[in-house]
């Protein structure tokens, strides 16, 4: 039986046969279903569990903003004339010219999830409300099953993003007080604790501490952890900036793996870093609590710090914490705990009756080729594409927006066998590889 999904089908018939299913819509399989749109030659369709498209609503905190241009959207990069293109959605609403005047340094994150949903509500290769329970390969073909049929199609994209991490010594204490910053959006508001400590010291976790510094809330102490050496800002100058442009790719993957994590390393602060108003927003509320408002708040920023060790205990939790600044270890004490601990790639419980084919690395990572497939012993003409499952195989871009649009359009290329859209590198400011490398960088890289 092939799956109809009369409520939400706007195709109107059913699935079988596909070229490509994808399970999963975030923005990564948003991007190519859009690049996909219009493109007769490719039978694709993309299925995602929840009711409608959402991104990340539990991290859209007040004033977040985007940490890379919007002209990096779901098509401009590869087709700028794309009617999905984030212009295209500003001219849509009638506000181009609205936002052009607000002279944005950066993007506002709920601008950029508006225009990511205005997208999903309208391609009509998209099905919400369609859990993929599981998949399995029989006769050439990839079976995926819903609770009311199933799809076949030869080739398979895993889009459904990365996972929060949340560490060891963290997972017994997970509920109401102790919780992941990606649901810092629905739990910030109810938390009455007048002690919080929020661990990690990127990016999300200055948007935390910012909303609980302009909070009015019960807060008389705040506590904030990184194993960074300081609170570090984001590395967004022109040459840095280069490692999120396809000719570091090309030459990224020349590299061998022990290459690769030494240059993941050395690039991790043009990622994960702080951006400058985050950082400077934080600093003035401090200075303006403690100076000008004369508010009692005992805020500590403190760098360089392990947590080895959490317990519970009849006030909250006790955090045992090494400085590795100086060596010593400390004793601190939280009513809540936030974790800021970042994300990582996890295959679909619906693969799991594939995971025995695939490939992982020694960190039970799964191994990606160039053409961003899943190594499995399968058909070579079968593949499983992965999205965001790049960050050690393709370096430090491929878990942000930047080359969504460009890694979408490698994959179009692959189902076509063909170069439908020019992916040749361009002319590069910084010259990453031996000179003995390029000719070979470019022709495993575009070669289809």
């Amino acid at each position: 039986m092939t799956a109809m999904f009369a409520n939400n089908d706007r195709t109107g018939h059913a699935h079988d046969g596909l070229d490509l299913a994808g399970i999963g819509i975030g923005p990564s399989n948003l991007s190519l279903a859009s690049l996909l749109d219009g493109l007769s030659n490719v039978k694709a369709h993309f299925y995602e569990r929840q009711p409608v498209f959402n991104w990340h609503p539990g991290m859209m905190l007040p004033d977040v903003e985007l940490q890379s241009s919007y002209l990096k959207d779901l098509v401009t990069p590869v087709m700028p004339t794309s009617r999905w293109s984030f212009v295209s959605y500003l001219v849509a609403h009638k506000r181009l010219y609205a936002f052009l005047n607000a002279q944005y340094e950066a993007v506002p994150r709920r601008e950029f999830a508006q225009y990511l949903a205005w997208v999903a509500s309208q391609l009509k290769n998209l099905n919400f409300n369609a859990v993929v329970r599981d998949v399995s390969y029989e006769k050439n073909q990839f079976h995926l099953r819903f609770d009311n049929g199933s799809v076949a199609a030869n080739n398979l994209v895993l889009g459904t993003g990365t996972t929060p991490f949340v560490p060891a010594w963290a997972t017994p204490f997970l509920g109401d007080t102790c919780f992941h910053n990606s649901e810092a959006a629905y739990r910030l508001a109810p938390l009455k604790a007048a002690r919080i400590a929020v661990i990690g010291g990127g990016q999300s976790g200055g948007e935390v501490v910012e909303a609980l510094l302009n909070a009015k809330s019960s807060l008389k102490e705040l506590n904030w952890f990184s194993r960074r050496h300081n609170f570090e800002p984001i590395n967004d100058t022109a040459f840095s900036n280069q490692v999120f442009s396809p000719e570091y790719v090309y030459a990224y993957l020349n590299l061998n793996s022990d290459q690769k994590l030494e240059a993941l390393k050395a690039s991790v602060l043009t990622s994960d870093g702080l951006s400058i108003s985050t950082i400077n927003n934080i600093y003035r509320r401090l200075y303006s609590l403690r100076y000008l408002e004369n508010r009692d708040i005992d805020a500590k920023l403190s760098p360089n710090r392990d947590v080895i060790q959490m317990e519970a205990d009849k006030n909250g939790y006790r955090l045992i914490v090494r400085n590795r600044f100086d060596g010593g270890v400390e004793v601190f004490h939280a009513d809540a705990i936030i974790l800021a601990t970042g994300y990582q790639f996890k295959l679909p419980d619906a693969v799991a009756g594939l995971q025995d084919r695939i490939q992982f690395d020694r960190h039970n990572r799964p191994v990606l080729d160039d053409r961003y497939c899943l190594n499995w012993n399968g058909p070579k003409h079968n593949r499983i594409f992965a999205q965001n499952a790049g960050r050690y195989s393709h370096g430090i871009a491929d878990s942000q927006l930047s080359l969504m649009a460009w890694r979408s359009a490698h994959i179009i290329n692959s189902l076509l066998g063909q170069a439908h859209f020019d992916l040749e590198p361009h002319d590069s400011q910084v010259n990453w590889l031996s000179s003995g490398h390029a000719s070979l960088n470019q022709n495993v890289a575009v070669d289809y």
